[in-house]
């Protein structure tokens, strides 16, 4: 099965029929004077549609060529093969058979394949095959049920009020529940109003509260915007103090006043409290009117936590500090935080004991407002960065030419690079793809660093003389952004000079550019398809592809640390294990 190009979120497998061969071969037929046609049809002129006899047997001519299709060519008649008999299968007595026999933990696990992962797309019946298996036998029913029940995806209200009613008439269902997904819920498509859904009561606080309640095992929550004002106070804290198994809860892009409100007052309760929290997973992505205060109460009571999300929030360098150091933080997406300072961040980056071991890391910043990482940041923070890092976002950091050294030795284990609005040419692209000494620069300008921070120097020459002394290795990018480097245009990539296209730069897959240069890109398509690159575009955003079909590559883009994502560049941080769609998808792929 061969993969399909990197980025591709609509992808269809087509199927080819062969084509049927023509048979060009004719029979030559007998001559009109002959009186008879060699040819094998009922024209009564073929002397092999005539009666014969085989074995003592008279057989009509209408006999054996329909049956045989051979006689007419060889002269001999043939029986037809006979059919082997068929076997009766084995019937087995209820709960007798080989497959109910197997173990529980090996059923479920049968039966989880099964299970589609993929978002719902409208209303098309999801897991028919499950549905199906509810009807074999008991012992199949029960494994199903597990299965069935175990992730629940609510996509629009009416589907939430069929499960809340399912539930509460068999409350033993609701102990199955693990994940409840409402990341897909909407009411577009219903033909009604968010009023008017409010006035149907299919989803409300109440009923989520309710759904919660009969739910006491779950673990995932997965929560966005087009639910905060449901999200009331005893809802969240039902979520934070009533569910002693819950482990990840989203709240991406909850940003409604009502829900602001309804956040701070439930946090406020931990303030006198001594109690933690068993969250591991917190998402506040684009949670922008939760007020400073609340990240100061509510990090320092997660002592467990390995991802958290608080993109554009109102996150302080205090709130960040108060992390617990018992948390081993994996996961952590600062990005377009704007009450955070650089070397705060850096202090905590290369200080706490929590972000020893991180594996994705977003430190974006939107320089039209601000600039988080400034020259000094930059020196103090890339030589600290740890080994296991997989995914690193400067995107707005100062960025200068003699930084490449710098970035260099982090290319050989990181698999996607964010650089956009760096000050870099095209040679320094090039020496994080091949072997060489890299160019120096002159020393930065004082005004070019914020007034708090020292001036820095530029990397030694000792350092570079040791780099391009030590054995080469082959970088593992797969994903590089260079959106709004000048430097970077459609004419440079396709230069001589630029390594990025060619195939010294594998496993490079994907650059992400800006809109001129793809727009420049998708008028060129002749020459993308010579150089094997295509044009691929979502939302917001941009990106030129290698086409390995194409060049015989069969990359997939899923990692361990994506949780279930298959695309690159990635601006959301996940929380839960499964394919990405609705708002998630459009806040981590397309904005």
């Amino acid at each position: 099965m061969r993969l399909g190009i990197a980025q591709s979120f609509l992808e269809s497998v087509t199927t080819t029929v062969p084509p049927v061969p023509h048979n060009d071969d004719v029979s030559e037929t007998q001559s009109p004077e002959s009186g008879s046609c060699a040819c094998c049809c009922r024209c009564g002129r073929s002397d092999s549609w005539r009666t014969s006899v085989i074995q003592g047997h008279r057989r009509a001519r209408s006999y054996t060529a329909p049956r045989t299709g051979i006689s007419e060519l060889t002269g001999v008649d043939f029986e037809p093969p006979k059919q082997p008999p068929v076997e009766v299968p084995q019937v087995f007595a209820p709960a007798e058979s080989p497959l109910e026999k197997l173990p529980v933990e090996v059923l479920d696990e049968i039966i989880a394949q099964l299970a589609l992962d993929s978002p719902p797309s409208g209303y098309t019946p999801r897991n028919v095959d499950l549905i199906n298996c509810l009807l074999t036998s008991r012992t199949v029913h029960v494994a199903t049920i597990n299965t069935l029940y175990s992730n629940i995806t609510i996509p629009h209200s009416a589907i939430f009020s069929k499960f809340l009613t399912r539930v509460s008439e068999y409350p033993g269902l609701g102990t199955v529940v693990k994940r409840l997904d409402l990341s897909h819920f909407t009411s577009i498509g219903l033909g009604r109003s968010r009023q008017v859904n409010s006035e149907v009561q299919n989803m409300t606080s109440r009923t989520l509260l309710r759904c919660l309640e009969l739910t006491p095992a779950i673990q995932e929550v997965l929560l966005q915007e087009n639910l905060d004002d449901d999200i009331d106070e005893n809802v969240l804290c039902k979520l934070f103090f009533g569910l002693s198994n819950l482990r990840a809860v989203d709240f991406c892009a909850s940003s409604s006043k009502p829900f602001a409100e309804s956040f701070t007052s439930a946090v406020t309760t931990l303030i006198d409290s001594p109690m933690n929290l068993g969250l591991r997973r917190l998402s506040l992505h684009e949670c922008f009117t939760l007020p400073s205060s609340v990240f100061e109460t509510l990090l320092p009571r997660l002592p467990h936590l390995t991802h958290l999300d608080v993109s554009h929030t109102r996150i302080t360098d205090n709130a960040l500090a108060s992390i617990p150091e018992s948390s081993s933080l994996s996961h952590l997406n600062l990005g377009r935080c704007t009450q955070i300072s650089g070397h705060g961040v850096v202090d905590f980056l290369t200080s706490h004991p929590a972000a020893k071991d991180l594996v994705f890391l977003n430190l974006a910043c939107d320089i039209a407002r601000y600039r988080l990482l400034w020259e000094v940041d930059v020196e103090r923070l890339l030589p600290a960065l740890p080994t296991t890092l997989r995914s690193l976002n400067l995107n707005g950091a100062k960025i200068r030419r003699w930084h490449a050294t710098l970035i260099r030795p982090l290319t050989k284990h990181l698999e996607e690079l964010s650089l956009a609005y760096a000050d870099l040419t095209v040679h320094d692209v090039n020496s994080l793809f091949r072997p060489g000494p890299l160019s120096s620069s002159p020393s930065p300008s004082p005004s070019s660093s914020p007034p708090s921070s020292p001036v820095s120097s530029p990397t030694s020459d000792s350092s570079v003389i040791e780099e391009s002394s030590a054995p080469w290795v082959q970088p593992t990018l797969h994903y590089l952004d260079l959106s709004s480097i000048p430097a970077i245009t459609q004419s440079s990539l396709f230069s001589a000079s630029c390594v990025l296209l060619s195939p010294t730069s594998m496993p490079l897959e994907v650059i992400e550019l800006g809109d001129k240069a793809i727009s420049s890109l998708r008028e060129c398509r002749n020459t993308n398809k010579r150089l094997g690159w295509v044009v691929k575009e979502l939302g917001r955003r941009g990106w030129y592809v290698r086409d390995t079909n194409a060049t015989g590559g069969n990359q997939s883009g899923r990692r361990s640390w994506k949780m279930g994502a298959m695309w690159w560049g990635m601006r959301k941080c996940p929380v839960a294990w499964g394919e990405v769609g609705g708002l998630y998808g459009h806040y981590m792929f397309k904005k």
